[in-house]
């Protein structure tokens, strides 16, 4: 593990962030939980006034490529969730379906999204977080579709305890096409309270579907004193083990990232501490991380941090399975803000896009290894706009990867990173 000496960063990023952060509105987590959000994550999301459902007004859009090369996409507008497939690479789109319409209820804080999987049998999954009360506490709901999208199971809870649930990510599984579920979870800070205790933050939980998310196994806690309010990354490591990055909480305010990886039997291993970046906090950064698995079996690492040791955006890999990672590398202009980091690994070769804002205009930046992490391209900007702009993602096929990015101005976008 990496304990080195601070990376001092340029005083001018650690100022802005700071001051992002003190005139954030409040997280919609929980009470009194502030949102350290960039300038450029602005509050107003998709196209002003624009109320429906359609893919125009959406403030978050996740994509999917199946084996057949088809696109799928979920996203938040009007309060619901809808999906559309593409099979011309985003130029045009079938049908939107709506799954689930759930008003001012629909969890579309600033690294909340709706989740969506398809398995080897054609069977598209889709999870997603709704508000339960004004307290902020959360349900997440999946909902599947058994004939190519057309229509959708009516959404249910993931989870059948009564606690808190937010940040759903999915993964299906080579192989066996099993699918993972992980979340954020409220139960053992419910079960800390009633028994007159105070917990920290929230845990890590996880299940597993073998019917294409109609079902889900037991449920099980994976780590405790996580970050609540962060989202979470998984990928699978070369035994078709899930790891998972997220951000947790050391002693009552430190929240830096952990990862943690699975055995041949589905649970999980300890989590380990990527980096010593002392971010103490008493509220929200609403920032998750992004981890990859390379062809070599290395894990690829990329998060955001304020802390006392270093402050911006950063990656690190690890090549003995999260045991150890390598000295953080600072990502991107730090006079810029960097930060939304997603991470994809196509064998040996990693993509890493990140957002940055110069004051007028917000950029996506893009950098290629074709050694799994050793080294890296020069930083080129691969999208731009002047708007509003949803966080930049990562998607690939067999032949290409692309960035996948909603802007208000621009709309949905697909870019092939490979062929730039």
């Amino acid at each position: 593990m990496n304990t080195d000496l601070p990376n001092p960063r340029p005083a001018g990023l650690v100022r802005r962030a700071l001051l992002a952060l003190a005139l954030s509105s409040l997280a919609a987590l929980a009470p009194a939980q502030p949102m350290a959000a960039a300038h450029h994550d602005h509050a107003s999301h998709g196209r002003a006034g624009c109320t429906t459902t359609d893919l125009a007004c959406a403030s978050a859009v996740t994509p999917f490529i199946d084996a057949q090369g088809t696109l799928w996409i979920a996203w938040s507008a009007g309060g619901a969730v809808s999906v559309a497939r593409s099979s011309d690479g985003a130029r045009s789109f079938g049908p939107a379906v709506v799954v689930g319409r759930h008003g001012a209820a629909l969890d579309v804080g600033a690294d909340a999204r709706p989740q969506i999987v398809v398995d080897a049998a054609g069977r598209v999954i889709v999870a997603y977080g709704v508000f339960k009360d004004k307290a902020y506490n959360a349900q997440v709901l999946v909902a599947t579709s058994l004939d190519g999208g057309a229509s959708f199971s009516m959404p249910r809870s993931l989870s059948a305890d009564g606690a808190s649930q937010r940040f759903p990510a999915l993964a299906v599984r080579d192989g066996d096409g099993a699918l993972f579920a992980t979340w954020l979870d409220k139960r053992t800070v419910a079960a800390a309270r009633r028994n007159g205790g105070k917990q920290p933050g929230a845990a890590l939980a996880y299940a597993w579907s073998r019917d294409g998310g109609r079902s889900f196994g037991v449920e099980k806690i994976a780590a405790d004193h996580t970050c609540e309010c962060c989202r979470l990354a998984v990928a699978f490591d070369a035994q078709h083990h899930p790891v998972v990055l997220f951000r947790s909480i050391y002693g009552t305010r430190e929240r830096d990232h952990a990862v943690l990886t699975f055995d041949d039997a589905g649970n999980a291993g300890a989590p380990r501490r990527v980096a010593i970046d002392r971010w103490e906090i008493d509220g929200c950064p609403h920032h998750g991380p992004a981890v990859a698995v390379a062809g070599d079996g290395s894990y690829q690492a990329a998060w955001f941090t304020l802390g006392q040791l270093r402050q911006g955006l950063f990656y690190a890999r690890s090549t003995d399975q999260g045991r150890s990672f390598s000295p953080p590398q600072a990502v991107g202009d730090p006079e810029q803000q960097p930060g939304r980091p997603y991470l994809l690994a196509r064998g040996q070769t990693v993509w890493l896009v990140w957002k940055e804002f110069d004051g007028k205009r917000i950029f996506i930046k893009a950098r290629r290894s074709p050694d799994a992490g050793r080294s890296w391209s020069a930083d080129r900007v691969v999208a731009d706009t002047g708007a509003y702009a949803d966080h930049p993602l990562l998607v690939g096929d067999a032949q290409h990867v692309y960035l996948s990015w909603l802007t208000r101005d621009e709309g949905y976008r697909l870019i092939a990173l490979d062929d730039r």
